[in-house]
């Protein structure tokens, strides 16, 4: 079999090579480095690969899966899905592994694939005969087409719901967000989204207009552009340094109560309070919440506990000898506030205090901003508008 670089195969043929090379490469480091993220990641890589491959062979004179192979599943797009939720759940929770009763997100795939096998073992001509009195007839390869459709659709917006979630999840946990706050990952769904969105636009002008094999390519195209792009960033995407334990199992009306285990406390430790437990759907009320508050209010004023810039509500809640569930009903029925805010209002007030000190007229407003807790001038210039309503040059002049 000989491939013929052309135009349209060419293109199709390095974005299929770049989406093996990264899959491999994210393996490896996944198998290295223990992470099933980096594992999942590679498989929807290769299914990606596998929604052009028809295209490249076609474009490139091989003829195989329509010859010797007609009527093989040629893709992974029932699969691909899944896989993206997947992926994303693995990455906010660092202890997730697949459970036997997550096998019915393959269900589609199974069935699509037990189907399609039976008749080709069957033999060539058997094929042709199902093709043309019954598979063709009944519809059943648009049907199958769209079920697939409204099966991504559905896990892209599951997807987009964890993420959703697990940015809501990160303010009640951190008092910095920023480096965990995986801002790639709503590029990443975006970019879903609009290949999707444009594939199926492509799809139903072929469907109106009959187009020719070479009309209908742009779709094709599309994915290359998403394989460059998740492949590239995929693997670049820095991995947060604590191990997240977000999970979203659970009904939509149930508040989230944060649970991360730390290097400190390990896996039996305060931090780790099992997810069952620690969300509820109905808020504890505390008899002793002014207690609880005035203490907490007192140990931020006198130990200054913001000013470390990693500092998480586990970590604050071992020092005061509680557990993160309970110092996070404290911080939000008490204060009114999310920890971030909380922890990055006091921050803000700090930062107000140094600036004001001639002793410090030599340090910069970032020099400063490290000095009181911040990481970054973007959240620093973020929370400072937010709590003063200015910038932090105005408020200085």
């Amino acid at each position: 079999m000989t491939f013929y670089f052309s135009a349209y195969s060419t293109p199709l043929l390095f974005g299929f090579v770049q989406g093996w090379v990264y899959a491999i490469l994210l393996w490896v480091r996944g198998y290295r480095e223990e992470r099933l993220s980096d594992k999942l990641l590679g498989l929807v890589l290769v299914a990606l690969c596998f929604e052009i491959w028809v295209y490249m062979l076609g474009f490139g004179g091989i003829e195989i899966l329509w010859r010797q192979l007609e009527f093989v599943p040629r893709d992974l797009g029932y699969l691909l899905g899944p896989l993206i939720y997947f992926y994303l759940k693995s990455q906010f929770d660092s202890s997730f592994r697949f459970r036997p009763a997550d096998a019915w997100h393959a269900l589609p795939f199974v069935i699509h694939s037990v189907y399609h096998f039976v008749v080709f073992a069957q033999g060539p001509a058997f094929v042709q005969q199902w093709e043309t009195n019954v598979h063709n007839p009944l519809q059943i390869g648009l049907i199958e087409y769209v079920v697939l459709m409204v099966q991504q659709y559905l896990y892209l917006y599951w997807s987009f719901r964890l993420y959703r979630g697990y940015r809501q999840w990160i303010k009640h946990q951190f008092s910095e967000t920023d480096t965990i706050s995986f801002k790639w990952y709503r590029n990443f769904l975006i970019a879903l989204l609009t290949t999707a969105t444009f594939s199926l636009t492509v799809a139903l002008i072929d469907m109106w207009l009959d187009l020719s094999f070479w009309q209908d390519w742009w779709g094709n195209l599309a994915a290359v552009v998403l394989i460059y792009y998740v492949s590239i960033q995929g693997y670049a995407q820095v991995q947060a340094t604590r191990k997240l334990l977000f999970t979203s199992d659970l009904p939509d009306n149930a508040p989230v109560i944060p649970v991360l285990e730390t290097a400190e406390t390990g896996a039996g430790g305060l931090a780790n309070v099992p997810v069952a437990e620690a969300l509820v759907k109905e808020p504890i009320l505390l008899t002793d919440l002014p207690e609880r508050l005035s203490a907490l209010l007192n140990y931020m004023s006198r130990e200054k506990p913001y000013l470390e810039p990693d500092l998480a509500l586990p970590d604050l809640a071992r020092r005061l000898y509680t557990n993160p569930v309970m110092l996070s009903q404290v911080i939000n029925a008490g204060a009114g506030k999310n920890f971030n805010d909380f922890v990055n209002e006091y921050r803000v007030e700090e930062f107000k205090q140094q600036v004001r000190d001639p002793a410090n007229a030599h340090l910069s407003f970032l020099g400063l901003a490290l000095d009181c807790g911040f990481n970054s001038k973007a959240t620093f210039n973020r929370a400072f508008k937010k709590f003063t309503g200015t910038s932090p040059k105005e408020f200085a002049a």
